[in-house]
């Protein structure tokens, strides 16, 4: 099969013939029909995090996004009795994003957990549902980990009140969420904000172009302000001073952990996208609310190593991408999709013209002197290619 595979000495990837990988216990072959560009994708070709070659053995294979058809189910461990061969489904791995030699999702076709994958509803596309995966679960987690934001997963089986140790506890009233980035890749956010079994008011910062589609569904922000704006300024008068329950910062470059940090009130909850291990973001000053992080990987339930970081395997994280996956499945339009970009050329050109438009560092540095149509700049969509 093709597949874009990591060539680590040159800082690039090329397009290479590999075998297709045998499935393990669970797995099932999808042949890929459409893959969904991410940053991270980029920037581990740019700053590769482990020595690989074309000619390595196994070779690793790019990418993170991808939908397809099941093309054939391994030997059942009941996890994939649930699909069949021709079914419609999405997911993502990890290529070349760990020190941990995994395969990525660039490719011809993919070996992946039948547990980690979603059907995609027919009123979906699969250039549609290649971009869901991995931001919507990243979104989730920020929103419903325990350890995160801690909202109530829409997937948790509870009635209007909670039940702790055999006391009825009513819920507690409306709490602010204010996501940053709001027309980012990760615009789940609100739609699973909506989905969450608590009310909440939700605010955001983007792009005052953004704001029109912003405010209605599924999105449908309370509020919004411009992130040119003296937001800080906006969001302490709409709080009457008080600050923030809950804040996702959906960018987490440069001063805008510590600028969201100082809006929270001081028992409030903040989550970010990136760690400040990874460098997009430092700190001056000590933080009003410590933000947490968490790598979308770990939903993958396998060690994770990259920028000095060892992960273990989590069974909880796996867990929760289980459900969170199977809760799509029952139906996958609960969460509408980013807007697409067809991207020309398949998978000789995401090098040459999609990573060269998601760059190879923050979002701020990204420059773009090309004209042709499909390489403007990027702005609340995304990348996608097809490969069939």
């Amino acid at each position: 099969m093709r597949a874009l595979v990591l060539d680590s000495t040159r800082c690039t990837a090329i397009v290479s013939d590999v075998p297709i990988s045998d499935l393990a216990t669970g797995e099932i072959l999808v042949r890929v029909y459409a893959i969904a560009l991410n940053p991270v994708d980029a920037l581990y070709t740019f700053d590769p995090l482990a020595s690989a070659s074309p000619d390595s053995n196994p070779p690793r294979i790019l990418g993170s996004d991808f939908a397809g058809v099941v093309e054939r189910c391994g030997h059942s461990d009941r996890s994939n009795a649930h699909l069949k061969v021709g079914d419609r489904i999405a997911g993502f791995l990890q290529g070349a994003s760990s020190v941990n030699h995994r395969p990525g999702a660039f490719a011809e076709y993919v070996a992946v957990p039948s547990d980690l994958v979603w059907r995609i509803p027919d009123s979906m596309t699969f250039e549609e549902a290649a971009s869901v995966s991995l931001c919507g679960l990243t979104a989730a987690q920020a929103l419903f980990g325990s350890n995160r934001l801690g909202l109530t997963a829409p997937w948790i089986k509870e009635t209007d009140f909670r039940r702790s140790e055999g006391q009825i506890q009513p819920l507690r009233a409306a709490r602010t969420l204010f996501v940053y980035g709001a027309s980012t890749s990760v615009v789940y956010a609100a739609q699973l904000a909506h989905h969450a079994k608590e009310e909440i008011k939700l605010i955001g910062a983007a792009s005052s172009r953004h704001f029109e589609w912003l405010q209605k569904q599924p999105y449908a922000y309370d509020l919004l302000t411009d992130y040119r704006s003296d937001w800080q300024a906006k969001i302490s008068q709409i709080t009457n001073v008080e600050g923030l329950d809950l804040a996702y910062d959906c960018i987490s470059e440069g001063h805008n952990v510590e600028s969201v940090s100082k809006l929270m009130k001081p028992d409030g909850k903040m989550a970010v996208v990136r760690s400040i291990q990874g460098g997009a973001w430092a700190q001056t000053a000590e933080l009003p609310v410590e933000p947490s992080y968490g790598a979308v990987w770990e939903g993958l339930g396998e060690e994770v190593q990259y920028k000095g970081m060892n992960l273990p395997a989590n069974p909880d994280a796996r867990a929760f991408a289980v459900n969170f996956y199977q809760w799509l499945s029952e139906s996958g339009d609960r969460l509408k999709p980013n807007v697409v970009r067809m991207m020309p050329g398949g998978l000789e050109k995401v090098v040459e013209d999609g990573f060269q438009l998601l760059g190879s560092g923050l979002m701020t540095d990204r420059k773009q002197d090309r004209n042709e149509s499909w390489m403007q700049p990027v702005s609340a969509e995304k990348l996608v290619y097809r490969l069939v």
